[in-house]
């Protein structure tokens, strides 16, 4: 009895003595294969031409009284939506660049960052500022461009998925350039 009470301790001891060590895996993202950057330009009867990404498309908004200038842009693969909104100003424009800095600051409970752009265009008369909202944020970019007198167009980006910055970093990577090409190209008619 004592022979085997040693072996089944011995057995123990040395079944206890495996080198494998399993290290769980932290979790994966898939890797978004993106195409080359290419562009196209859109004009229908809007007050604005808009150059957006190849892969992305456009569908007007409607209200009450039929169509308007405002636009949802599917931006394709990156799975998210922009949407796009103009406006003929009748207020003065500090009212509508602190509406859109309220927006961006709705944001700030969740965003670890929030980096603003200018973006100047003097001989389209296109003003913008674009801002990166860092962090696991339900908008990660937002921006306002104006000609400083009549005209103000504003545009946020959200992605059909939950916000988590780390797996979406190299979409957003990808987008800003985007967004940098259409406010760049963007011109008042």
């Amino acid at each position: 009895m004592k022979l085997i009470s040693i072996l089944l301790i011995f057995g123990f001891l040395v079944s206890c003595t495996n080198d494998d060590v399993f290290i769980p895996k932290p979790p994966t993202y898939l890797r978004a294969d993106l195409p080359e950057h290419k562009y196209t330009t859109q004009e229908d009867e809007c007050p604005y031409t808009l150059t957006i990404p190849e892969i992305f498309s456009t569908k007007q908004v409607s209200d009450l009284n039929g169509p308007t200038c405002h636009k949802d842009i599917n931006m394709g693969p990156l799975n998210g939506t922009i949407h796009f909104s103009f406006i003929a100003m009748t207020e003065p424009l500090a009212a509508y660049v602190n509406f859109a800095n309220d927006k961006v600051d709705e944001h700030k409970i969740k965003a670890t960052s929030i980096n603003d752009y200018k973006i100047i265009n003097d001989s389209n008369r296109v003003y913008c500022t674009l801002f990166e909202l860092q962090g696991n944020v339900a908008s990660p970019f937002q921006f306002y461009m104006t000609d400083s007198t009549s005209k103000f167009v504003s545009g946020v980006v959200y992605f059909n998925s939950t916000p988590n910055y780390d797996s979406l970093k190299p979409s957003l990577d990808y987008l800003k350039a985007d967004l940098n090409y259409m406010i760049e190209n963007f011109k008042w008619k």
